[in-house]
């Protein structure tokens, strides 16, 4: 009588437990699986869903001693090996593009030849670039913007989001395994009273597993 009573007991107390850890993990991932249900459907609709890239293109002349600044970095490269790290641009130009396009290019790399300075900066939904001319000191820039849709998607993908992003999406990975472990283990100690426990389940594994095998290409 004792062990069924303390059978009992420890089995309230691990259900118990599990609960605790399935809410909370819910509750933390919620609204991160709420955007992943919605961008898997927009990723795979991509190819319906419009989008009008809106491009912005400007221009400027670098002011000349910043220029012989420039041409002075891009010389001092052909010096160095060429395992040695690109060098970023100077805070001076740093402020002067930040200034004149609105533009952050600090902490940036450059790709540096003998003819120009050229910065690739994408982000989530969109696109850049900044490109300085070594030789007449002609500054472009172009912005690229593709919509929220766009933004959204390369969110679930982490695509160009930075080591923030991709530390949230280690930390949500986490929350969803412990959310659909505990709710696994969960319908086990629930599955004598619910016999369509185990037939559901295989469901979710047979149907994707036969899509896959026989559908996909």
């Amino acid at each position: 009588m004792k062990s069924a009573v303390s059978g009992g007991s420890q089995r309230a107390y691990w259900l118990k437990k599990l609960h605790e850890w399935h809410w909370i993990s819910s509750a933390i991932c919620l609204i991160g699986m709420l955007l992943f249900a919605i961008t898997g459907i927009t990723l795979n609709h991509a190819g319906q869903i419009e989008s009008r890239p809106r491009v912005e293109s400007r221009s400027a002349q670098t002011p000349p001693e910043l220029l012989r600044q420039l041409q002075n970095l891009q010389a001092g490269l052909k010096n160095q090996a060429k395992s040695a790290a690109s060098p970023e641009l100077p805070a001076a130009a740093v402020a002067f593009v930040g200034k004149e396009f609105k533009a952050d290019v600090s902490g940036r790399a450059v790709e540096w030849s003998d003819e120009e300075a050229y910065v690739p900066l994408p982000r989530p939904g969109g696109d850049a670039w900044l490109r300085v001319g070594l030789k007449d000191g002609a500054m472009e820039y172009e912005s690229t913007d593709r919509g929220w849709i766009s933004y959204i998607n390369d969110l679930h993908k982490g695509r160009h989001t930075g080591g923030a992003w991709s530390l949230f999406l280690d930390v949500f990975a986490v929350g969803c395994l412990v959310f659909c472990v505990t709710g696994l283990l969960i319908l086990k100690m629930h599955s004598e009273r619910r016999p369509l426990t185990w037939p559901m389940v295989g469901l979710g594994l047979v149907i994707p597993a036969l899509l896959a095998l026989l559908l996909t290409h």
